[in-house]
């Protein structure tokens, strides 16, 4: 080895040893009569001395040659420091050194490679080798190393097996589009890369592994944004002989794992709640439970005066902001505007202020008196002080837009903090929802998704109340895993299809070695896959999930460091039978 010891490791008990280090020059102080250089490794920090009278005098010529990120190798003897600094574990000694080579002159980076840079995101994704040097970027993927390790030793202790399944699949429909490569040897054909290992390890469990995992990289080819990215990484499995509370339990159990052994966060039994109960209460599927302010529906109390806004609304439905009945017009005419925003949908805001000595004023005051009014705060179960904010409409788009509400208001009163974890199941997820543009049945999970038993004879009069077997995990208002208890009837699958607008020649083609290898013995069987991208990004306290990636792509789906996507040769494409006109239309 070029070095004894890291650039993070020595202490006192190094004082008076000789050490070799390896590292990057990360600042020069020269200040005439001495130089110091702070060399950079993985692991630390170390300051390097050099002082004339005890320097040789053609060192410290070369020292003052170095620049940023000049590639070097020291060698000296550990002194303790005069100037402690308490910031850095090696912050009580340097190395004088008496010897150092460069082993490679560098640019200087086109940012400051610091905790906190000067670079844009657009810019330290060009040069991302150069970022990863950086301590934030790097302790991101040190999480994720440990993230990954800590889900191995889990799933070993709970003798689960580890299967590689293929890259190079079959294109099927799962909601989101395939990533296809195309067949040098079967011209004309493509595979695609999967958006999920899902029907392999179906047929693992067919195969009689009764308990697999995977740490898998899976492709989906859709619009970006903070958390998604195209290529993601999965924490993919499959149990059999089991019940949707065994699977509950066992990843329960994962989940509480990794924030002990990563963040040493003792976490108590999750949460259990109906899809029906999110909607009702949060407007969406995975509601962020760091706070209460829950949905109160007010139609009961709220029709029937001359406000035709109210009277003709399918729902009127309202939060309960405790402590801002002191909001300012200003504050009150944002909130509202927010919610009027196209990707809201609202179209407008109704306002409550109970305030402090009990009197109630709201924006329509001229159609409901102070007693009206008191009888929606008893309902929301408001108090002086209190702001109430009500959203009515069509009952999904009312739903939906107040969901978003609540949220920017759990961001101003800072409920919201990334360091405190809410984690909950969601559990009797629809089977089937309905797409008015193709007028036709979807799954809402995947066509795999059992039907909760209870509900089959449903299948046929009214599929719509049909639950599934299905559960997901949320974690502070985000969708971390996501799975269900599958069919494993050939007869109830072929079914599923059916509803699904499939043709038997089209299930035939698709998915018939699953429909075949059903007939072979299938156990029953179910499973789950965590985004570890996600994971990642909530331990880390962070809104997106690039800085736990090494290498990602950017908001366009591009590499923008190795310049990919990219445009191949005509002779490649001629090879790949993919013929190109004069034109160079495809």
């Amino acid at each position: 080895m070029l070095r004894s010891h890291t650039c993070g490791e020595l202490r006192m008990e190094h004082v008076n040893q000789p050490v070799s280090l390896c590292g990057w020059v990360q600042t020069k102080r020269d200040k005439g009569g001495m130089v110091w250089i702070d060399l950079r490794d993985r692991y630390g920090v170390t300051q390097l001395i050099f002082e004339e009278g005890k320097t040789d005098p053609q060192l410290l010529e070369k020292i003052r040659s170095l620049g940023r990120e000049f590639v070097v190798k020291a060698e000296g003897k550990v002194v303790e420091r005069v100037a402690k600094n308490d910031k850095i574990p090696t912050g009580n000694i340097e190395v004088r050194v008496e010897n150092l080579d460069i082993l490679n002159p560098a640019k200087l980076p086109p940012f400051l490679i610091e905790d906190e840079t000067d670079g844009g995101d657009d810019l330290r994704m060009k040069y991302r080798y150069l970022d990863l040097r950086r301590n934030a970027v790097r302790k991101n993927l040190e999480l994720r190393h440990q993230m990954m390790r800590q889900t191995r030793t889990y799933m070993d202790s709970k003798n689960f097996i580890e299967v590689e399944t293929p890259v190079l699949i079959k294109s099927t429909p799962e909601g989101a589009r395939d990533f296809v490569v195309p067949s040098r040897m079967n011209p004309g054909e493509f595979y695609a890369l999967p958006q999920s290992p899902q029907t392999f390890k179906q047929l693992l469990m067919v195969s009689g592994f009764d308990r697999y995992y995977q740490i898998v990289k899976c492709f989906r080819d859709e619009d970006l944004r903070a958390d998604r990215q195209p290529e993601f990484t999965q924490i993919d499995c499959e149990m059999s002989f089991i019940t949707q509370e065994d699977i509950l339990n066992t990843f329960e159990g994962l989940v509480k794992h990794l924030f002990k052994q990563v963040k040493g966060i003792e976490l108590t039994n999750l949460a259990r709640m109906s899809y029906a109960d999110a909607m009702k209460y949060y407007g969406n599927d995975k509601p962020d439970t760091r706070f209460e302010m829950r949905f109160t529906e007010l139609n009961e109390v709220a029709k029937g005066k001359d406000f035709s806004v109210f009277n003709d609304a399918e729902l009127i439905v309202g939060i309960c902001a405790k402590g801002c009945a002191e909001y300012t017009r200003k504050q009150l005419d944002e909130l509202t505007e927010f919610v009027k925003r196209p990707q809201i949908g609202a179209k407008g805001l109704v306002y409550v202020r109970y305030n402090a000595d009990g009197s109630i004023k709201s924006s329509i005051d001229k159609f409901y008196s102070e007693a009206d009014l008191k009888v929606w705060a008893e309902k929301m179960q408001a108090a002086p002080g209190d702001l109430l904010l009500i959203i009515s409409g069509e009952a999904t788009k009312a739903r939906k837009a107040l969901s978003e509400l609540r949220l920017e208001m759990g961001e101003r009163l800072s409920l919201r903090d990334k360091s405190t974890y809410s984690c909950l199941w969601v559990l009797d997820f629809p089977l089937l929802e309905w797409g008015e543009e193709e007028q036709r049945w979807f799954a809402m999970h995947h066509p795999f998704t059992s039907p909760k038993p209870e509900d089959i004879h449903l299948l046929e009069s009214d599929p719509g109340k049909v639950r599934a077997n299905a559960y997901d995990m949320v974690i502070n208002g985000v969708e971390v895993g996501g799975g269900s208890i599958r069919i494993h009837n050939r007869e109830l699958q072929a079914k599923m299809f059916s509803h699904l607008g499939f043709t038997d020649e089209e299930a035939r083609r698709q998915f018939g070695f699953l429909m075949e290898a059903f007939e072979y013995g299938a156990p029953p069987h179910g499973g789950i896959a965590f985004g570890f991208d996600r994971l990642c990004s909530l331990f880390g306290g962070a809104d997106s999930i690039r800085d736990f990636i090494a290498f990602p792509k950017n908001n366009s789906g591009r590499d923008v460091m190795i310049d990919t996507p990219s445009t191949i040769s005509n002779a490649q494409l001629e090879e790949l039978s993919i013929r190109v006109s004069m034109s160079g239309k495809k």
